[in-house]
Protein backbone atom coordinates (compact mmCIF):
# COMPACT_ATOMS: atom_id res chain seq x y z
CA UNK A 1 0.00 0.00 0.00
CA UNK A 2 1.54 3.25 -0.63
CA UNK A 3 1.97 6.09 1.91
CA UNK A 4 -0.05 8.79 0.14
CA UNK A 5 -1.24 11.60 2.45
CA UNK A 6 -5.21 12.42 0.56
CA UNK A 7 -8.76 13.34 1.55
CA UNK A 8 -10.49 9.82 1.80
CA UNK A 9 -13.64 11.65 0.18
CA UNK A 10 -11.38 12.14 -2.86
CA UNK A 11 -11.69 9.01 -5.84
CA UNK A 12 -7.48 9.32 -5.52
CA UNK A 13 -7.40 7.87 -2.00
CA UNK A 14 -9.04 4.86 -3.32
CA UNK A 15 -7.06 4.46 -6.46
CA UNK A 16 -3.96 2.93 -6.32
CA UNK A 17 -0.65 3.63 -8.31
CA UNK A 18 -0.65 0.71 -10.30
CA UNK A 19 -1.92 1.05 -14.34
CA UNK A 20 -4.95 -0.34 -14.84
CA UNK A 21 -4.40 -2.94 -17.30
CA UNK A 22 -7.80 -3.96 -19.05
CA UNK A 23 -8.55 -3.65 -22.84
CA UNK A 24 -8.98 -0.07 -23.67
CA UNK A 25 -13.02 0.31 -23.59
CA UNK A 26 -13.52 -2.62 -21.52
CA UNK A 27 -17.04 -2.60 -19.19
CA UNK A 28 -14.59 -3.55 -15.57
CA UNK A 29 -13.57 0.34 -16.27
CA UNK A 30 -17.03 1.82 -14.94
CA UNK A 31 -17.28 -0.74 -12.22
CA UNK A 32 -13.46 -0.01 -11.00
CA UNK A 33 -14.80 3.81 -11.12
CA UNK A 34 -18.33 3.29 -9.50
CA UNK A 35 -16.47 1.36 -6.67
CA UNK A 36 -14.13 3.95 -5.71
CA UNK A 37 -16.27 6.60 -5.59
CA UNK A 38 -18.62 4.42 -3.68
CA UNK A 39 -15.46 4.17 -1.00
CA UNK A 40 -15.57 8.32 -1.18
CA UNK A 41 -18.71 8.27 0.63
CA UNK A 42 -18.36 5.23 2.95
CA UNK A 43 -16.93 5.00 6.46
CA UNK A 44 -14.46 2.95 6.10
CA UNK A 45 -10.65 2.76 6.20
CA UNK A 46 -8.19 1.86 3.69
CA UNK A 47 -6.33 -0.40 5.79
CA UNK A 48 -9.70 -2.75 7.12
CA UNK A 49 -10.65 -3.06 3.22
CA UNK A 50 -9.55 -6.25 1.38
CA UNK A 51 -10.41 -7.45 -2.14
CA UNK A 52 -9.92 -10.82 -2.83
CA UNK A 53 -10.00 -12.02 -6.50
CA UNK A 54 -9.67 -15.71 -8.44
CA UNK A 55 -8.20 -15.42 -11.88
CA UNK A 56 -9.70 -13.58 -15.09
CA UNK A 57 -9.30 -10.41 -16.37
CA UNK A 58 -11.77 -9.23 -13.10
CA UNK A 59 -9.32 -10.48 -10.95
CA UNK A 60 -6.79 -7.71 -11.72
CA UNK A 61 -9.33 -5.57 -9.34
CA UNK A 62 -7.37 -5.52 -6.23
CA UNK A 63 -4.93 -4.00 -8.01
CA UNK A 64 -5.92 -0.67 -8.69
CA UNK A 65 -7.80 -0.82 -5.04
CA UNK A 66 -5.51 1.41 -2.57
CA UNK A 67 -6.73 -1.15 -0.04
CA UNK A 68 -5.48 -4.58 0.97
CA UNK A 69 -6.19 -6.89 -1.39
CA UNK A 70 -5.13 -11.02 -2.64
CA UNK A 71 -5.45 -12.08 -6.39
CA UNK A 72 -5.53 -15.87 -5.60
CA UNK A 73 -5.95 -18.81 -7.87
CA UNK A 74 -8.82 -20.05 -10.37
CA UNK A 75 -12.16 -20.33 -8.71
CA UNK A 76 -11.21 -20.32 -4.70
CA UNK A 77 -11.86 -16.62 -3.98
CA UNK A 78 -14.65 -17.12 -2.23
CA UNK A 79 -12.69 -19.86 -0.14
CA UNK A 80 -9.82 -17.89 0.73
CA UNK A 81 -11.83 -15.00 1.70
CA UNK A 82 -14.11 -16.77 3.86
CA UNK A 83 -10.86 -18.07 6.16
CA UNK A 84 -10.10 -14.31 6.08
CA UNK A 85 -13.74 -13.39 6.71
CA UNK A 86 -13.64 -15.74 9.97
CA UNK A 87 -10.00 -14.84 11.46
CA UNK A 88 -10.85 -11.31 10.77
CA UNK A 89 -14.57 -10.40 11.35
CA UNK A 90 -13.54 -6.73 11.72
CA UNK A 91 -12.77 -6.30 8.27
CA UNK A 92 -14.81 -5.69 5.12
CA UNK A 93 -13.93 -8.51 2.61
CA UNK A 94 -14.90 -8.03 -0.91
CA UNK A 95 -14.41 -10.86 -3.56
CA UNK A 96 -14.36 -10.56 -7.34
CA UNK A 97 -14.30 -12.55 -9.99
CA UNK A 98 -15.99 -13.61 -13.24
CA UNK A 99 -18.54 -15.55 -14.27
CA UNK A 100 -15.93 -18.76 -15.88
CA UNK A 101 -14.30 -18.19 -12.06
CA UNK A 102 -17.08 -17.68 -10.16
CA UNK A 103 -19.65 -20.26 -12.12
CA UNK A 104 -17.27 -23.09 -13.16
CA UNK A 105 -14.01 -24.03 -11.62
CA UNK A 106 -15.38 -21.66 -8.74
CA UNK A 107 -18.49 -22.73 -8.78
CA UNK A 108 -18.63 -24.94 -5.54
CA UNK A 109 -16.64 -22.35 -3.33
CA UNK A 110 -19.29 -19.85 -4.28
CA UNK A 111 -22.70 -21.32 -3.46
CA UNK A 112 -21.43 -22.72 -0.23
CA UNK A 113 -19.77 -19.09 0.86
CA UNK A 114 -23.41 -18.36 -0.20
CA UNK A 115 -25.25 -20.45 1.91
CA UNK A 116 -23.08 -20.40 5.15
CA UNK A 117 -23.97 -16.59 4.95
CA UNK A 118 -19.95 -15.86 5.33
CA UNK A 119 -19.83 -11.55 5.73
CA UNK A 120 -18.94 -11.51 2.20
CA UNK A 121 -19.52 -8.66 -0.75
CA UNK A 122 -19.85 -10.59 -3.92
CA UNK A 123 -19.25 -8.83 -7.17
CA UNK A 124 -19.87 -11.44 -10.11
CA UNK A 125 -18.67 -9.68 -13.18
CA UNK A 126 -21.01 -11.79 -15.91
CA UNK A 127 -19.88 -10.73 -19.70
CA UNK A 128 -20.90 -14.27 -20.71
CA UNK A 129 -17.63 -15.39 -22.22
CA UNK A 130 -14.22 -16.16 -21.14
CA UNK A 131 -11.79 -12.89 -21.92
CA UNK A 132 -8.39 -13.68 -20.32
CA UNK A 133 -7.98 -16.96 -22.24
CA UNK A 134 -9.17 -15.18 -25.39
CA UNK A 135 -13.13 -16.24 -26.06
CA UNK A 136 -14.01 -19.79 -25.16
CA UNK A 137 -17.61 -20.00 -23.83
CA UNK A 138 -18.48 -19.59 -20.13
CA UNK A 139 -21.11 -20.93 -18.00
CA UNK A 140 -23.71 -17.87 -18.59
CA UNK A 141 -22.78 -17.93 -22.56
CA UNK A 142 -26.07 -18.82 -24.46
CA UNK A 143 -26.89 -22.07 -26.38
CA UNK A 144 -25.73 -21.75 -29.77
CA UNK A 145 -22.95 -19.46 -28.87
CA UNK A 146 -20.08 -20.10 -31.31
CA UNK A 147 -16.69 -19.85 -29.52
CA UNK A 148 -13.30 -21.19 -30.08
CA UNK A 149 -14.10 -23.90 -27.65
CA UNK A 150 -17.26 -24.18 -29.08
CA UNK A 151 -17.41 -24.15 -32.93
CA UNK A 152 -20.43 -25.64 -33.76
CA UNK A 153 -22.14 -23.45 -31.28
CA UNK A 154 -22.38 -24.37 -27.37
CA UNK A 155 -25.12 -26.87 -26.00
CA UNK A 156 -24.85 -26.41 -22.69
CA UNK A 157 -27.68 -24.45 -21.00
CA UNK A 158 -26.81 -21.42 -19.50
CA UNK A 159 -27.06 -20.72 -15.77
CA UNK A 160 -29.46 -18.18 -14.66
CA UNK A 161 -27.20 -16.99 -11.93
CA UNK A 162 -29.30 -15.09 -10.23
CA UNK A 163 -30.89 -18.53 -9.44
CA UNK A 164 -27.75 -20.28 -8.34
CA UNK A 165 -27.46 -17.37 -5.66
CA UNK A 166 -31.53 -17.77 -4.40
CA UNK A 167 -30.92 -21.79 -4.72
CA UNK A 168 -28.06 -21.42 -2.53
CA UNK A 169 -29.68 -19.45 -0.15
CA UNK A 170 -27.88 -16.08 -0.13
CA UNK A 171 -29.41 -13.64 2.14
CA UNK A 172 -28.80 -10.48 -0.38
CA UNK A 173 -29.04 -10.88 -4.25
CA UNK A 174 -28.70 -8.02 -6.81
CA UNK A 175 -27.99 -6.94 -10.23
CA UNK A 176 -26.96 -4.19 -11.52
CA UNK A 177 -24.84 -3.46 -15.12
CA UNK A 178 -21.47 -1.17 -16.03
CA UNK A 179 -22.84 1.48 -18.05
CA UNK A 180 -24.79 3.32 -15.20
CA UNK A 181 -22.51 4.74 -12.25
CA UNK A 182 -25.19 5.87 -10.06
CA UNK A 183 -27.17 2.41 -10.09
CA UNK A 184 -24.14 0.66 -9.74
CA UNK A 185 -22.97 3.14 -6.72
CA UNK A 186 -26.45 2.36 -4.78
CA UNK A 187 -26.16 -1.10 -5.51
CA UNK A 188 -22.63 -1.72 -3.96
CA UNK A 189 -23.54 0.83 -1.05
CA UNK A 190 -26.88 -1.86 -0.01
CA UNK A 191 -24.41 -4.63 -0.36
CA UNK A 192 -21.76 -3.29 1.88
CA UNK A 193 -24.54 -2.45 4.38
CA UNK A 194 -25.53 -6.05 4.46
CA UNK A 195 -24.05 -8.13 7.26
CA UNK A 196 -23.51 -11.91 5.60
CA UNK A 197 -23.58 -12.58 2.10
CA UNK A 198 -24.20 -10.01 -0.44
CA UNK A 199 -24.22 -11.75 -3.96
CA UNK A 200 -24.18 -9.02 -6.68
CA UNK A 201 -24.04 -9.81 -10.55
CA UNK A 202 -22.76 -6.81 -12.77
CA UNK A 203 -23.60 -6.87 -16.30
CA UNK A 204 -20.27 -6.37 -17.66
CA UNK A 205 -19.34 -5.64 -21.56
CA UNK A 206 -16.37 -7.81 -23.04
CA UNK A 207 -15.26 -5.43 -26.13
CA UNK A 208 -13.13 -7.79 -27.64
CA UNK A 209 -14.41 -11.26 -27.02
CA UNK A 210 -18.16 -11.08 -26.71
CA UNK A 211 -19.10 -6.76 -27.83
CA UNK A 212 -22.69 -5.65 -27.37
CA UNK A 213 -24.24 -9.07 -25.65
CA UNK A 214 -26.49 -6.98 -23.37
CA UNK A 215 -27.17 -3.62 -25.91
CA UNK A 216 -30.60 -4.84 -25.96
CA UNK A 217 -31.27 -4.38 -22.44
CA UNK A 218 -29.15 -2.04 -21.44
CA UNK A 219 -28.35 1.04 -23.92
CA UNK A 220 -30.04 4.11 -22.81
CA UNK A 221 -32.27 3.97 -25.61
CA UNK A 222 -34.03 0.88 -24.93
CA UNK A 223 -33.68 1.04 -20.88
CA UNK A 224 -37.57 2.42 -20.34
CA UNK A 225 -38.64 -1.00 -21.84
CA UNK A 226 -36.58 -3.63 -21.08
CA UNK A 227 -35.43 -3.03 -17.64
CA UNK A 228 -37.30 -3.93 -15.04
CA UNK A 229 -36.28 -1.65 -11.80
CA UNK A 230 -36.96 -3.78 -8.60
CA UNK A 231 -38.00 -1.90 -5.71
CA UNK A 232 -39.24 -3.00 -2.14
CA UNK A 233 -42.70 -2.75 -1.68
CA UNK A 234 -43.78 -1.30 -4.99
CA UNK A 235 -45.26 -3.20 -7.86
CA UNK A 236 -42.95 -4.26 -10.33
CA UNK A 237 -44.20 -2.15 -13.37
CA UNK A 238 -41.91 -0.71 -16.58
CA UNK A 239 -42.18 0.72 -20.08
CA UNK A 240 -41.99 4.45 -20.45
CA UNK A 241 -45.67 4.57 -19.24
CA UNK A 242 -45.56 2.00 -16.82
CA UNK A 243 -47.46 0.19 -18.89
CA UNK A 244 -45.89 -3.62 -18.34
CA UNK A 245 -45.96 -5.78 -15.32
CA UNK A 246 -44.20 -9.08 -13.83
CA UNK A 247 -47.16 -11.36 -12.69
CA UNK A 248 -46.38 -14.35 -10.72
CA UNK A 249 -48.34 -17.81 -11.77
CA UNK A 250 -48.11 -21.26 -10.41
CA UNK A 251 -44.59 -19.99 -8.77
CA UNK A 252 -42.92 -18.75 -12.55
CA UNK A 253 -42.57 -15.17 -12.91
CA UNK A 254 -44.11 -13.61 -16.69
CA UNK A 255 -44.33 -10.15 -18.12
CA UNK A 256 -47.70 -9.03 -18.94
CA UNK A 257 -49.54 -5.77 -20.05
CA UNK A 258 -51.29 -3.99 -17.45
CA UNK A 259 -54.46 -3.44 -19.42
CA UNK A 260 -54.39 -7.38 -19.95
CA UNK A 261 -54.56 -8.35 -16.72
CA UNK A 262 -55.26 -5.58 -14.31
CA UNK A 263 -52.97 -3.04 -11.72
CA UNK A 264 -53.87 -5.34 -8.98
CA UNK A 265 -52.47 -8.88 -10.83
CA UNK A 266 -49.04 -7.26 -10.56
CA UNK A 267 -46.97 -8.81 -8.27
CA UNK A 268 -45.33 -6.12 -5.48
CA UNK A 269 -41.96 -7.09 -4.92
CA UNK A 270 -40.57 -8.27 -1.65
CA UNK A 271 -36.79 -8.61 -1.39
CA UNK A 272 -37.29 -9.60 2.44
CA UNK A 273 -39.30 -12.26 2.07
CA UNK A 274 -37.66 -15.24 3.69
CA UNK A 275 -38.63 -17.70 1.23
CA UNK A 276 -36.10 -16.93 -1.32
CA UNK A 277 -38.87 -18.41 -4.41
CA UNK A 278 -39.65 -14.89 -5.38
CA UNK A 279 -36.06 -14.26 -6.00
CA UNK A 280 -35.82 -17.43 -7.87
CA UNK A 281 -38.70 -16.72 -9.66
CA UNK A 282 -37.38 -12.99 -10.94
CA UNK A 283 -34.07 -14.87 -11.59
CA UNK A 284 -35.37 -17.08 -14.38
CA UNK A 285 -37.94 -14.20 -16.03
CA UNK A 286 -35.86 -13.57 -18.52
CA UNK A 287 -33.59 -16.18 -20.43
CA UNK A 288 -32.09 -14.43 -23.09
CA UNK A 289 -30.74 -10.76 -23.70
CA UNK A 290 -33.85 -9.90 -26.05
CA UNK A 291 -36.14 -10.18 -23.14
CA UNK A 292 -37.08 -7.32 -20.15
CA UNK A 293 -35.00 -7.79 -17.55
CA UNK A 294 -34.92 -7.29 -13.58
CA UNK A 295 -32.31 -5.23 -12.04
CA UNK A 296 -31.75 -4.13 -8.92
CA UNK A 297 -32.37 -5.81 -5.07
CA UNK A 298 -33.99 -9.50 -5.80
CA UNK A 299 -33.30 -10.45 -1.74
CA UNK A 300 -31.97 -9.04 1.53
CA UNK A 301 -33.24 -11.07 4.67
CA UNK A 302 -31.35 -10.96 7.98
CA UNK A 303 -30.14 -14.31 8.53
CA UNK A 304 -27.64 -15.87 11.12
CA UNK A 305 -24.02 -14.71 9.87
CA UNK A 306 -21.39 -17.75 9.79
CA UNK A 307 -18.54 -15.63 11.29
CA UNK A 308 -20.03 -15.04 14.16
CA UNK A 309 -21.44 -18.50 15.00
CA UNK A 310 -17.77 -19.89 14.66
CA UNK A 311 -16.55 -17.49 16.91
CA UNK A 312 -19.55 -17.41 19.80
CA UNK A 313 -18.47 -21.72 19.60
CA UNK A 314 -14.81 -21.07 20.37
CA UNK A 315 -15.65 -18.75 22.72
CA UNK A 316 -18.15 -20.86 24.80
CA UNK A 317 -15.56 -24.09 24.12
CA UNK A 318 -13.15 -21.44 26.05
CA UNK A 319 -14.98 -20.86 28.41
CA UNK A 320 -16.30 -24.44 28.90
CA UNK A 321 -12.89 -25.99 29.02
CA UNK A 322 -10.45 -23.54 29.08
CA UNK A 323 -7.95 -22.72 26.55
CA UNK A 324 -6.84 -25.61 24.25
CA UNK A 325 -3.60 -27.96 24.21
CA UNK A 326 -2.72 -27.82 20.93
CA UNK A 327 0.49 -30.98 21.52
CA UNK A 328 -2.62 -32.94 23.02
CA UNK A 329 -4.88 -32.52 20.44
CA UNK A 330 -2.15 -33.77 18.08
CA UNK A 331 -1.44 -36.43 19.85
CA UNK A 332 -4.88 -37.38 20.82
CA UNK A 333 -7.56 -40.18 19.41
CA UNK A 334 -5.94 -42.51 16.31
CA UNK A 335 -1.80 -42.19 17.32
CA UNK A 336 0.79 -44.37 16.98
CA UNK A 337 4.26 -44.68 17.70
CA UNK A 338 7.12 -46.48 15.45
CA UNK A 339 9.75 -48.48 16.80
CA UNK A 340 12.95 -49.41 15.73
CA UNK A 341 13.50 -53.79 15.54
Amino acid sequence: MTDVTLDPTKRGYWTSDQDVRWCPGCGDYGILAAMQFLFTELDVKRENTVFVSGIGCAARFPYYMETYGMHTIHGRAPAIATGLAVARPDLDVWVVGGDGDMLSIGGNHLIHALRRNVNLKILLFNNQIYGLTKGQYSPTSEVGKVTKSTPAGSIDHPFSTIGVAAGAGASFIARTHDLDRKHMIEVFRAAHQHKGAAFVEIYQNCNVFNDGIYDAIVKRSVRDEMMIDLVHGERILFGAQKQRGVVIENGEARVADVADVGLDAIVVHDSGRLNPSLAFALGHLSNDNMSPTPFGIFRSVAIAEYAEGVNDQLLAANEASGPGDLAALLTSGATWEVTGR
